[in-house]
């Protein structure tokens, strides 16, 4: 289990090569990365902050509810902070399974705990000035199924 929360940037293609390399026992890897999103074209960027140290151990909860609940090999969480330009990855998750059913599920997990638990706080700024992102019915709804 490898949880990094950073502020570079990150290529999504070598941190899969890297988590698959040291695996045994695994018939399924699932990769997912996030990226800023520019809804309407008027994001300059995002800036987004954490505590450090509170991150993590979060983050690492999360993780260890997924090895729980799924028979996982191995899981790779990164997250960035900091200004992140539009288009930038924000974050990836990857996991390691035996079976892809539990990879899959396990990755789902993830994304939808790293979405809505993990302290992370997101400014949205543009052309007309910053505003923080309030969270989203439709992510805790997505816990439901969890």
């Amino acid at each position: 289990m490898r949880i990094l929360v950073q502020e570079a940037a990150f290529d999504a293609g070598a941190e899969a090569n890297a988590f698959t390399a040291g695996l045994t026992g695994a018939g399924a890897v699932v990769t997912f990365t996030g990226i800023v999103r520019d809804n309407g074209g008027t994001l300059a960027a995002m800036e987004i902050e954490h505590y450090p140290g509170m991150t993590e151990r979060a983050i690492a909860a999360m993780v260890e509810e997924a090895s729980r609940r799924w028979a996982l090999a191995d899981a790779l969480v990164i997250h960035r902070h900091g200004r992140l330009e539009a288009n930038a990855s924000i974050m990836m998750v990857a996991t390691a399974s035996a079976h892809r059913a539990d990879a899959f599920a396990a990755a789902e997990f993830l994304m939808d705990y790293l979405k809505s638990r993990a302290p992370f706080w997101k400014k949205e700024i543009g052309a007309d000035g910053a505003e923080w992102v309030a969270a989203k019915d439709e992510d805790e709804t997505a816990l439901g199924r969890w």
